[in-house]
């Protein structure tokens, strides 16, 4: 995850290390029932009409639920992979919480993983105070070479109030906190140009046949079906996440998450099986693997939402924080739309994922940040501006712009701890989130080469054996 993989991704649960059959199956109906819940609300918005522009005039435009100390002389650094307006827009709350304290907030760009970057800034002794890391393994190798820090009680009292507890055990580690989920994503969508649709006759699809069916639909007007960012591998590990989830089921899904169960298992044959279907059809991709290799998240998005009648593609499988990426001519809701991933299974997946803001350097102004980033008022502020989703159960419905980014809020908080988190973030760094290593790699090369489902198979195995240890 980055908005770049801030993602949603389903998840397990941090407090076992091994799924019982009860807690599996427990899992499965809740993820079948936050599946549900997440079409039912997409469906009821898909057509507002009204669903664009702002609505940010309904909610408070300065809310104060938390309080913090007076920070002034306090400089303070803060570390994000986060870039363009997604970076500007969180800029906006650390301006809230200077304005509010006194102290003075720097934001420090991080390359991808972001953990290299960290551990290049301790071993040169300057780190940043706090880090938003996207990844619970992230955080876990923090902690094990004793970068980390724990939270404080301030910060603990904001989590305990405004955070589900599926939401605060993501962010511990041995039992302790450390991670503020401030960023959530939910990543179990495709967005649509309308128009394309509409002049095709093409309908949102509720299953993956249905989405071959639409695909075939839309191509046959003249128009690519589908945008691809491959050229970040995280996009194509969430195209394969949610069809895992879907088709072998949120049991399978735990078990290769912890790789209890081999990449060489059927079920990940199955599964790219049923990728190829659309990777497998270059025409169905704009510029084909080789164009979609050289396509960056946010082009994937812009692609398709530019170009009057005939864009570059009609569709792309991406997070609720793609709206950042759609261009401020494109109404979302009317123009730009969104359906649930298709179910191939029997239940639609439900992946989910986010960035936790993590204390590397403890001191009251560090703490207070923390705190800060735990509050509603935080991540209100953010909610406002669009292409962003909090798991903060206290921030305001109203708060989101429009009503599709609503409904995708009101499913998630819904949803309680009932979701599976990304895969890949689950994952140890070096294979599940290097670019040009690891998994990323292997499915990049996949795009390419989607007939070699035995050899990705093997090479996924190999790099996840090496990256587990086992």
């Amino acid at each position: 995850m980055r908005m770049t993989s801030s993602t949603i991704r389903t998840r397990w649960s941090p407090k076992r290390d091994k799924a019982t059959p009860q807690h599996r199956r427990a899992a499965k109906a809740a993820a079948a029932v936050a599946a549900g819940a997440l079409a039912l609300s997409l469906t009821a918005c898909g057509g507002d009409g009204d669903s664009g522009g702002g609505s940010q005039g309904t909610a408070e435009e300065t809310a104060d639920n938390v309080t913090l100390p007076k920070l002034d002389g306090t400089s303070l650094e803060i570390a994000a992979v986060w870039t363009g307006t997604e970076q500007a827009n969180f800029k906006k709350v650390l301006q809230e919480f200077e304005k509010r304290t006194g102290a003075k907030v720097t934001f420090v760009p991080a390359q991808d993983p972001i953990i290299n970057f960290i551990g290049s800034k301790v071993a040169g002794g300057q780190p940043p105070d706090i880090a938003m890391l996207p990844q619970p393994g992230a955080i876990k190798q923090a902690v094990d070479k004793g970068w980390a820090k724990p939270l404080g009680s301030d910060a603990l009292k904001e989590l305990g109030e405004n955070y589900s507890q599926g939401w605060q055990d993501i962010g511990k580690v041995g039992g302790k906190q450390y991670g503020v989920y401030y960023k959530a994503a939910n990543k179990s969508l495709i967005w649509y140009n309308n128009q394309v649709f509409e002049n095709a006759g093409a309908s949102e699809p509720e299953t993956w046949p249905d989405l071959l069916n639409t695909a075939q639909t839309v191509y046959d007007s003249g128009v690519t079906p589908f945008s691809v960012g491959g050229a970040e591998g995280w996009t194509l590990t969430d195209w394969f996440e949610n069809v895992y989830l879907s088709q072998a089921g949120p049991d399978k899904y735990d078990q290769l998450a912890q790789h209890e169960i081999k990449w060489t298992d059927p079920s990940v044959k199955d599964a790219l099986t049923t990728l190829a279907q659309v990777w497998g059809k270059p025409d169905y991709i704009a510029g084909g693997a080789n164009g979609a290799l050289q396509t960056d998240f946010p082009a994937s998005v812009t692609q398709v939402f530019t170009g009057g009648d005939q864009p570059k593609a009609a569709m792309v499988a991406a997070g609720d924080f793609a709206q950042v990426n759609i261009p401020s001519t494109m109404k979302v809701g009317t123009d730009a739309k969104v359906f649930p991933f298709p179910a191939v299974g029997d239940n639609g997946p439900v992946v989910s994922g986010g960035d936790a803001a993590v204390i590397l350097e403890d001191s009251k102004g560090a703490q207070a940040l923390a705190t800060w980033l735990a509050s509603p008022d935080a991540a209100q502020i953010q909610a406002k501006l669009g292409g962003y989703l909090s798991p903060n159960k206290n921030v305001p419905n109203s708060a989101y712009p429009n009503a599709v980014q609503q409904k995708i809020a009101k499913a998630l908080i819904g949803a309680g701890d009932d979701f599976r988190f990304d895969m890949s973030d689950q994952a140890p760094q070096a294979f599940g989130g290097t670019p040009g290593k690891g998994e990323w790699k292997i499915l990049q090369d996949f795009l390419k080469n989607p007939k070699d489902i035995a050899g990705t198979q093997a090479k996924l195995e190999a790099e996840a054996a090496a990256a587990y240890g086992d």
